[in-house]
């Protein structure tokens, strides 16, 4: 690595790293603020207060806190050796802004990577460990945790569930019921009291089973064989309390809520996709918006580096927080661009990939258009 690209960094990586802690603080301060009433309610501790900002953390970093730290700190750096002249040092020396920008989109590309894998690995399960501090101390809380009537098909493998109480922590089923065809074409059903899923496999208790043979020419509509008993029934199938989980998830979530952010992770609408093939149109542009979303987030750091360095790089001496300022304003039309969007894609106004891409692309296309014109 060059010295001037070393030199870049620490420019760079200081003012990033205050803007990280600084950000945290502002909004951990306000949201406790205004949700303190919320928190003495449940009757959370101060130790509950604490695990449950650390378990909301990730979500926090991807979206807004890593985007706007770095637009900050890109002004800030930028605006601060614009200031003492030193980009005009580096250009007449013959260093063009896009080789100097060549650490900048480092930067950006590396932090892209990193929300990117928080969005699939850290948000989906921060999100339920948050909610489940919040009902830590709840005495309903184990009712909670049931969900009444779930109903679903798994269309990939033509099997019908129905579950009169699931439990999302455990995945434990009160009187479940399974039907599906045999690959000889005979039909299976199953009724259970109490259904488990242990070491791979579904433990089914108090199980009646009936089977109905293939339609025949002779019979063309067979009738239900005989009923057959079994204390316990162990069946190894697909559907597993993770996309279980994720079919509750998909069903609860509102067409309002994901208006607001995404909050489903690609791993889970991919699943759900596998499920569900076919899907009504409302349905299929609530998730495929979100999946796009999800897939446009990351490079969201991109566009910020595009967008502060005709703003940062202009030659001349400049105030270093009408660079702060600066990055007030952009933040603010990128996520009311960012929310209006979002909100046309799932309410299939607009296509999905044009939805979740379109902030993007029009301050990356800005940007562009902006540097060209830095003299």
């Amino acid at each position: 690595m060059r010295l001037l690209d070393r030199y870049l960094l620490r420019e760079l990586l200081v003012p990033l790293a205050y803007c990280l802690g600084g950000f945290l603080i502002i909004y951990v301060a306000f949201d406790l603020i205004f949700g303190i009433k919320e928190f003495l309610d449940k009757q959370l501790t101060p130790g509950d207060i604490a695990d449950y900002y650390v378990a909301t953390l990730p979500e926090l970093l991807v979206m807004p806190i890593i985007p706007v730290s770095l637009l900050l700190a890109l002004l800030y750096s930028l605006t601060n050796l614009s200031r003492w002249q030193e980009l005009t040092a580096m250009r007449a020396a013959g260093v063009s802004l896009w080789r100097m920008s060549l650490p900048y989109f480092g930067v950006g590309l590396l932090l892209g990577l990193v929300v990117l894998a928080m969005n699939e690995i850290l948000v989906p399960p921060s999100a339920d460990r948050a909610r489940a501090i919040k009902q830590r101390h709840d005495p309903n809380r184990e009712s909670r945790e049931w969900t009444a009537k779930l109903d679903f098909r798994n269309e990939a493998e033509g099997r019908n569930w129905f579950i009169d109480r699931y439990n999302i922590v455990t995945g434990e089923m009160i009187r479940p019921s399974i039907d599906w065809a045999q690959p000889d074409g005979s039909a299976r059903v199953i009724y259970a009291a109490h259904g488990i899923y242990a070491n791979g496999r579904w433990v089914f208790s108090d199980v009646k089973e009936w089977l109905t043979p293939a339609p025949s020419a002779a019979n063309p509509r067979p009738m239900p064989g005989g009923e057959t008993v079994r204390p316990v029934l162990t069946l190894t199938l697909s559907e597993t309390p993770a996309w279980i989980n994720i079919e509750v998830k998909a069903k609860s979530v509102t067409r309002e809520q994901a208006a607001k952010k995404s909050v489903l992770s690609m791993w889970e609408i991919l699943q759900y996709f596998r499920l569900h093939p076919r899907q009504d149109r409302e349905q299929r542009a609530n998730l495929m918006t979100q999946f796009q979303c999800r897939l446009a987030e990351p490079f969201t750091c991109l566009a910020v580096v595009l967008i502060a360095l005709p703003f940062g790089a202009r030659s001349g001496r400049h105030n270093v927080f009408a660079g702060v300022a600066g990055s007030v304003f952009i933040c603010f039309g990128y996520f009311i661009m960012q929310k209006i969007s979002l909100g046309l894609g799932v309410g299939g106004w607009v296509p999905p990939l044009l939805a979740a891409w379109l902030p993007n692309l029009v301050f990356g296309l800005t940007g562009l258009t902006l540097i060209s014109q830095v003299r």
